[in-house]
């Protein structure tokens, strides 16, 4: 007999469970879990009145509202495939992600409808809105409501696609990530009691994007995994989070280091101090002196992880039972594997001992099914069911996982992931620029700014000011350039390669 299961029945056992109890709340809107459940599979109704089958791929253009769990679980729950979208994507960057993923429709929330809408159009597929009252495309949320939902969730296999997360790779266009069912209800349900122990009465406060996998996975999936309360916030604002944890008596915390750093920053003003049972944070390591404050503050001990969108995504993470030490991201989560390889070593995994620095790989149900339609980037990430992280670091005999620095040139801006190589691709096509290396330079409340050393075309004239206007128009808000340096050339290496690390050292100085 063939398992099966399906990641949608998270929401529908919490339903069986708490009928009546609060799974997400938005200000003033509350929705019950046998709410939720209901719409979600009326939502799959109308899906399939549209066409949708089983294992079709729908992409989710939809910010942290109601409507995100509704969708994400009504495409789950008709056995299709969820392609979350990043929220601040343009019209060609959402064409590219419904393209790629062969994405048969495109769900979106009103707020985003113009660059959403175009985008569909450009890949040639349905657009469907919620939080909309436009007359030009299906509203569905009004043909849901009279909807009569699927009776339940259609059977599907553990190994099938449940989620595809695009992640941008250091050279090339972005990588669809194949999650399937089991990779996300393991790390749901880990994270859910054995890592963060989310409590049955906990609130979660949940203004981490739902589209990335930490919010998704370990934030509102293993929320519901444990039939806790979301605090939806569809977009961090440091003028009213003091507001949101106070009414909606937030017990857990999970943010990035900007979060956390904006958190402090409003305390100073704010005499209001809610204690958090618990705060954890991702994305990007946090200053010891960040963690200090945070406990002192709200009473709360932030726990730090680590994983990637290709482990589904949690690795490692300070758990309360083996204790925890100062630097690191912790030791692997249950049924896991994280060790230090060599570096250098291509086609094979040579493991290395305790405190040798080395390429952190994983191992285990987290690891995902490989880049969609790229068997040679799988291959090059996937090595005797090892995957390589591209991350340096370094493990110690207690087996607690410490990071160090990153094999690839992966910039994080307030726990956003950018990628020099797809900003330098956008900017190499304005009509004034000859070369361009783009780097990260150190930012108090970023963490990482996106940096961009320009040389000019021969005669060309171009102001800081307008290149950067102009790549705002091509690049999603996360992803232009900040700051940039006009240069007459660029360090070259023997192989004509741009030496990274001397512009890095140069802009330091």
């Amino acid at each position: 007999m063939t398992a099966s299961t399906n990641l949608a029945s998270i929401v529908a056992e919490s339903a069986y469970r708490y009928p009546e109890k609060n799974a997400m709340v938005l200000g003033d809107i509350a929705v019950s879990y046998s709410a939720l459940w209901l719409r979600a599979r009326q939502y799959a109704t109308v899906l399939r009145e549209q066409g949708i089958k089983p294992g079709d791929r729908v992409a989710l253009l939809v910010p942290n509202v109601p409507q995100f769990p509704m969708a994400y679980y009504g495409i789950l729950a008709l056995g299709a495939v969820v392609v979350p979208i990043h929220s601040l994507l343009v019209a060609n960057e959402i064409e590219y992600a419904i393209t790629d993923s062969e994405s048969k429709a495109l769900i979106v929330a009103g707020p985003l409808l113009e660059e959403g809408a175009e985008g569909a159009a450009l890949a040639g597929v349905p657009a469907f809105t919620v939080m909309s009252d436009s007359d030009a495309f299906l509203q569905l949320d009004t043909a849901a409501a009279s909807a009569t939902p699927l009776a339940q969730a259609v059977t599907r296999s553990p190994a099938d696609e449940a989620v595809i997360l695009y992640t941008s790779g250091t050279t090339g266009a972005p990588k669809g990530a194949v999650l399937t069912h089991d990779n996300i209800m393991w790390n749901a349900t880990l994270c859910a009691f054995d890592t963060l122990g989310i409590h049955h009465d906990d609130v979660l406060f949940a203004a981490l994007p739902l589209f990335h996998s930490f919010g998704q996975v370990a934030v509102m999936n293993a929320a519901f995994r444990a039939g806790a309360t979301l605090a939806l916030v569809p977009r961090f604002d440091p003028a009213t989070v003091m507001d949101v944890i106070e009414s909606a008596n937030v017990t857990l915390f999970a943010g990035v280091p900007t979060m956390f750093i904006a958190l402090l920053a409003v305390a100073k003003a704010d005499p209001r101090r809610p204690q958090f049972r618990m705060a954890v944070s991702g994305g990007a390591s946090l200053p010891v002196a960040v963690i200090d404050a945070v406990k002192e503050t709200f009473g709360a001990d932030i726990y730090e992880g680590y994983g990637l969108s290709e482990t589904s995504p949690v690795a490692t993470f300070n758990q309360s039972h083996y204790g925890r030490k100062p630097g690191s991201v912790g030791r692997a989560v249950w049924g896991v594997d994280v060790e230090i390889a060599e570096a250098d070593v291509e086609g094979e995994i040579i493991l290395k001992g305790a405190d040798e620095m080395g390429e952190i790989v994983i191992r285990g149900h987290n690891v995902f099914a490989g880049y969609l339609n790229k068997p040679e980037a799988t291959a090059e990430v996937t090595v005797d069911d090892w995957f390589r992280t591209g991350d340096l670091g370094y493990k110690d005999e207690d087996g607690f996982v410490f990071i160090v620095d990153r094999k690839k040139d992966l910039i994080i801006r307030g726990g956003f992931n950018v990628y020099p190589r797809e900003v330098e691709e956008v900017l190499m096509r304005h009509d004034a620029v000859a070369q361009v290396a783009v780097v990260a330079t150190p930012h108090e409340t970023h963490g990482e700014e996106i940096t961009a050393v320009v040389v000019l075309v021969d005669g060309a004239e171009v102001s800081e000011v307008d290149l950067i206007s102009w790549s705002q128009g091509e690049l999603a808000k996360h992803k232009y350039p900040r700051v940039i340096h006009f240069v007459a050339d660029l360090p070259l290496g023997p192989s004509g390669k741009i030496l990274k690390r001397e512009i890095v050292a140069k802009l330091a100085e």
